[in-house]
């Protein structure tokens, strides 16, 4: 049997493919640079193959150690699982648990729960980042995180997506739109041109496309919001009207302003939070209490009425 490459040299391989500096790889991985260096040229003497090239213009992976490394961020993920997973068995919800949330759940949903969330599970300490899905998935694969609070429908591959409740969209518009005066909205009557959509790579973008129907895909606006809090600001500009989830107008994101909210009448338009986690994750009975906790913070808080306006203070 030959011999089988070891974590450590996997690591040196990764850092050098991030840092493409050999210094720079070696300080992160907290060795030498000869030691870093001999460990990537025993792994290449192992595996038959060059992993790295080096010339006077640089350092780069070539395509064989691409994918070598692509290869070696799950091994090292399912080994911190690993060793996670011995060291929390039996004391289930404690200890470090990192979740990543996109931008459009985490501001209107954590505030409310995280603090219930501590009242429950007072030994988990939860580490917290924002981030657009795609990213987050990246990082949960290669075992940055433990779970992430997406939005569905989104492809996630190998991932385990824990559907959690179902959050429906609102037309939003200023008071002077012909569709407020109706107390209930019909998606075909919007004119996707009008409806002002968040930049590429929000997956909220796709959701209100989605929603609109083959028309959306055919004619989007222009106009382009970085984030929610700018595109409310444009609806109230005048520029168009918008969709928003529930969950955003519970957590009042309207307060202040003089748009107005109304509901859809026939077809309403949803996405799906979800919390995603590897299958062999460390932390799988933890995703699956966490993802009750927050299916359970969802009842209560769908006790809270929707505005169909807000009034300005």
């Amino acid at each position: 049997m030959s011999a089988l490459p070891s974590l450590k040299q996997l690591r040196y391989l990764l850092e050098v493919g991030e840092k493409l500096n050999f210094r720079a790889a070696a300080e992160a991985c907290f060795v030498t640079q000869s030691t870093l260096s001999s460990g990537i040229k025993e792994l290449e003497t192992q595996l038959g193959v060059e992993l790295v090239e080096r010339d006077p213009r640089g350092v780069r992976l070539t395509p064989a150690g691409e994918e070598v490394a692509q290869r070696a961020k799950s091994l090292l993920a399912a080994a911190q699982d690993l060793v996670e997973s011995a060291k929390g068995a039996g004391t289930p919800m404690a200890g470090d648990f990192r979740l990543g949330v996109i931008p459009t759940i985490a501001p209107f949903v954590l505030p409310a729960a995280l603090p219930e969330l501590r009242v429950d599970y007072p030994q988990l300490r939860l580490f917290l980042r924002e981030d657009l899905t795609e990213r987050l998935l990246e990082k949960l694969r290669s075992g940055e995180l433990d779970a992430a609070m997406i939005a569905l429908p989104y492809e996630t591959g190998e991932l385990v997506a824990i559907p959690l409740y179902k959050d429906e969209f609102w037309f939003v518009a200023r008071a002077d739109d012909p569709h407020a005066k109706a107390k209930e909205i019909l998606v075909r009557d919007l004119e996707p041109g009008s409806v002002l959509l968040l930049e590429e790579g929000h997956c909220l973008r796709d959701h209100a496309i989605a929603a609109c129907g083959t028309r959306g895909q055919k004619s989007q606006s222009m106009v382009q919001a970085t984030s929610l809090n700018t595109l409310i600001q444009m609806v109230e500009g005048g520029l168009g009207v918008t969709l928003l989830p529930e969950i955003t107008l519970k957590a009042g994101i309207l307060n202040g302003t003089n748009l107005i909210a109304r509901p859809f009448a026939t077809q309403v338009p949803s996405r799906t939070i979800a919390l995603v986690s590897r299958p062999a994750g460390s932390r799988r009975a933890d995703v699956e209490v966490l993802g009750k906790f927050f299916v359970e913070h969802a009842r209560r808080s769908a006790r809270l009425k929707v505005p169909s306006r807000s009034k300005r203070r």
